[in-house]
């Protein structure tokens, strides 16, 4: 069992910037976290047009072990996207405070009636941040450009 000042030093030994990861960065931790790839030409282009992401740096290293992001028009809809934390580097309430930091930026900057999407493959997590399933109103799809 661990005493809340370990918790505590744990905590304090990550930060979560405002900022999107470099290209590799961010194709080696979807890797890590089994994550299916992304081309390096989608990669360069696609991050320069997210709406808003942050990354989570472990401090004693300086290396980014985790990161989240929103893609979206900025207006009328926004889709978070790319979530991950290193598995080095999981339970620790990374995530949760990835997904605060963008929960955070939504609630400041999307107006009022947006629509918010994902993806999620971790059963009960996202449930916390008040999403909801689609169906039976509405089903996810997707399709993989080969």
């Amino acid at each position: 069992m661990t005493d809340s000042s370990t918790a505590d030093a744990t905590a304090d030994s990550y930060t979560i910037r405002e900022e999107l990861p470099d290209p590799e960065t961010f194709a080696a931790l979807r890797d890590a976290a089994d994550m299916p790839p992304r081309s390096p030409e989608g990669i360069e282009q696609g991050l320069p047009n997210s709406v808003y992401g942050v990354i989570v740096v472990h401090e004693p290293t300086g290396e980014t072990v985790g990161m989240g992001r929103i893609v979206g028009d900025g207006g009328t809809v926004y889709q978070i996207s790319d979530m991950v934390v290193h598995p080095d580097h999981q339970r620790q309430g990374l995530g949760t405070r990835i997904m605060t930091q963008l929960e955070s930026y939504l609630e400041s900057e999307a107006p009022p009636q947006a629509y918010v999407n994902l993806i999620a493959d971790v059963d009960g997590f996202y449930e916390s941040f008040g999403y909801e399933e689609t169906q039976p109103a509405s089903k996810g799809m997707y399709r993989r450009i080969e």
